[in-house]
């Protein structure tokens, strides 16, 4: 990361350090933007698609049913454009075990993406996006993998620099150098004052510009990508544009990783601001789409098993918490439920023989004991998709 790598328009911004490299510092936002026909065309589809998103999520009978899945898609994507890969089947596996240590770290690193994310929507409630939330939910997101990453700080902001590039590149030969470490508390109290300052941008703009600049700025030593993503929809249902939290982008950033990288990397070289907009309203077009035909599907596979069960002549007590439990996590184990419910072996077992003869249910262990059940049709439904 050199001088001549910048346009003038950015120069300004690439600034030498004592050491000898350059340091980029990204400017205060938001930028000064000469907004077209075609995008205010893309946004307003992005912003129809989002609504009707939205409006779904509101219908919502038991809006647990598809949270807590979407949640895990999202770790899962967006912990894979890290090359951190776990699938949903693992991931849920664990969770039915979560005494058990995983047969690999990446589902114990994903399984934490997963609670730092449900983590920072139940606080919204109660504190603002801020330094505090963020370092909280890094804290999380680091917790307890991969050696605990005590050499990389999880829930404070980096002291030391960091950079982006091929592996084995310093700091002369990086294709990205972010601030230094001083710079990161005006940087972080400026971005904080964006996000809730009373600016003119429509939130899906203001949305796409505070993750550029947190992905600018990179304050941590290490998830800077995935706690990134992860504010998108914690700042989109804390704006009220998403009444649950659905939408999820890493799909669409996953499946254009490549265009991905290079359209945040053309905003700090070139101050290509519409080239980087342009593709993240693309995103969210593309996954409020497939979100809200996902949602259809899963509502209709719900209501066709309630109606199966509301038709049964015997039906036992607990088959109907036990098929709300499966449609947040197909993958159940007896014992665990009595744990969650408070409900006796006998009376889920019975709950768990409904749903198994019906063929909703499916043991995958072969064991006599600590058996696992696992609804295939609804985890399909809930599997990771490409967009389309």
């Amino acid at each position: 990361m050199k001088p001549q790598d910048f346009t003038d328009a950015t120069r300004i911004s690439c600034v030498r350090q004592p050491e000898g490299y350059w340091a980029f510092i990204p400017p205060v936002l938001p930028p000064s933007l000469e907004l077209d026909w075609k995008l205010a065309s893309l946004m307003s589809e992005a912003d129809r698609a989002m609504a009707e998103l939205s409006g779904a999520g509101r219908l919502l009978p038991n809006p647990h049913l598809l949270i807590r899945p979407y949640l895990r898609r999202e770790a899962v994507l967006s912990s894979m454009i890290e090359d951190t890969i776990a699938e949903v089947d693992e991931l849920l596996l664990f969770e039915v075990e979560p005494e058990t240590e995983p047969p690999r770290a990446d589902i114990r690193e994903v399984a934490n993406h997963v609670t730092a994310l449900e983590t920072g929507i139940r606080k919204l409630e109660e504190l603002p996006i801020s330094s505090r939330l963020i370092c909280e939910l890094h804290r999380i997101l680091l917790q307890s993998v991969r050696g605990g990453h005590s050499n990389k700080t999880p829930g404070e902001y980096r002291r030391s620099q960091n950079w982006i590039g091929r592996p084995g590149c310093n700091l002369n030969e990086a294709t990205y150098v972010p601030p230094p470490p001083e710079e990161l508390s005006r940087l972080l109290s400026d971005l904080e004052n964006f996000i809730h300052g009373d600016t003119d941008e429509p939130d899906l703009v203001k949305c796409a510009l505070l993750h550029y600049q947190f992905e600018a700025i990179h304050p941590f030593l290490d998830g800077n990508g995935r706690i990134g993503r992860l504010l998108v929809t914690l700042f989109l249902c804390s704006r009220g544009a998403l009444s649950q939290p659905l939408l999820y982008l890493s799909g669409f950033f996953e499946e254009h990783r490549d265009e991905y990288y290079r359209r945040l990397l053309a905003v700090s070289l070139e101050g290509d601001w519409l080239g980087w907009l342009f593709y993240f309203l693309t995103g969210v077009r593309e996954q409020a789409r497939a979100a809200l035909n996902d949602t259809k599907a899963i509502l209709a596979l719900y209501e066709m098993r309630r109606r199966e069960m509301n038709e049964a002549k015997r039906v036992p007590s607990a088959a109907a918490g036990i098929l709300d439990a499966l449609f947040a996590s197909p993958m159940i184990s007896i014992p665990r439920h009595c744990e969650m419910t408070g409900q006796s072996f006998h009376v889920v077992s019975k709950g768990i023989d409904f749903w198994e003869g019906r063929g909703l249910l499916r043991e995958i262990t072969g064991n006599q004991r600590n058996r696992i059940f696992v609804a295939g049709e609804i985890l399909q439904l809930m599997a990771p998709k490409k967009s389309k």
